[in-house]
């Protein structure tokens, strides 16, 4: 199944979700993010969704596009910012400074060795952490993908595909 093919399985009430499904995985020269960059973002979201069809409605389309490389740091992206999220907004919600400043003990090399460019993968956690609400993620990934070089409209273009696959799942869940 492809993206199109669950895009005609939004009903009425999700009329708005189903139109910015079809325009957030098209290129914007604003956001400046490549074709590659734009499913790799949707990809990782697809996997934070957690909805099995989507997943695969997703994976169709960007197997055409995507490299296995790319493919697989998406899925690091998604499974490792699982992770990261939960204990990074946990340290960041318990207010408690001794708790931030105990040693991690979590491997987590996929980051500093992702397979792609640096950037690429950031932007990839960046929009899982969005979808799993980790503030502390988001600053980081988003300084990390600023001084990177990507633009605030590439930032915002990025986080849109998340909020936009999240609400999809949503929709195909109701």
């Amino acid at each position: 199944m492809t993206v199109e093919a669950l895009r005609e399985r939004l009903l009425g009430f999700a009329k708005d979700i189903r139109l910015n499904l079809s325009s957030v995985l098209k290129e914007d020269p604003s956001s400046g993010l490549t074709v590659k960059q734009i499913y790799g973002v949707a990809l990782a979201s697809a996997y934070a969704t957690k909805h099995k069809d989507l997943m695969l409605a997703v994976e169709m389309d960007a197997s055409t596009i995507l490299s296995s490389e790319e493919i697989h740091a998406a899925r690091s992206a998604a499974t490792i910012m699982a992770m990261n999220n939960i204990y990074y907004r946990f340290t960041h919600l318990a207010h408690d400074a001794d708790l931030s400043k105990l040693p991690v003990g979590l491997r987590m090399n996929v980051i500093g060795n992702p397979g792609i460019p640096k950037v690429d993968f950031e932007l990839y956690s960046l929009a899982v952490s969005a979808i799993n609400g980790c503030g502390l993620c988001i600053e980081a990934h988003t300084k990390t993908v600023e001084h990177g070089g990507i633009s605030k409209h590439g930032i915002q273009h990025a986080v849109k595909i998340a909020a936009v696959l999240n609400a999809t799942a949503q929709a195909l869940l109701i």
